[in-house]
């Protein structure tokens, strides 16, 4: 079960979304330490988003969610997780975020 937590927690893989629970046109809302993300699921089988926010994404940019990580090279696959960087590859290159501070859900669940 995934739990969506607005507050700043120590690193763990509890406290995160996987996209595999997501439905299609689900849509959420990453703040991490320096900046805020509009993620809109495409498919949570593959990670496919559309993504605005940041200063890389100032308009919405087809991307694919690689994962969460500590920076290191073990990545939890298409998921988000509170305390560890975001990371998604669009436009050709990988793109890793400053820490995950809070994550919302938008839409998608019960509409």
């Amino acid at each position: 079960m995934c739990t969506f937590i607005d507050a700043e927690v120590p690193p763990g893989w509890v406290t995160g979304v996987e996209t595999d629970s997501l439905p299609e046109q689900a849509a959420i809302t990453v703040e991490t330490e320096n900046s805020r993300y509009d993620l809109t699921i495409l498919s949570g089988r593959t990670g496919d988003v559309l993504v605005r926010g940041g200063r890389l994404f100032p308009e919405e940019t087809s991307a694919r969610l690689v994962g969460s990580s500590l920076g290191g090279s073990m990545v939890k696959l298409r998921a988000i997780h509170i305390g560890f960087r975001m990371e998604l590859y669009a436009c050709e290159r990988s793109i890793i975020t400053s820490r995950v501070r809070a994550i919302r859900l938008v839409s998608g669940l019960s509409d």
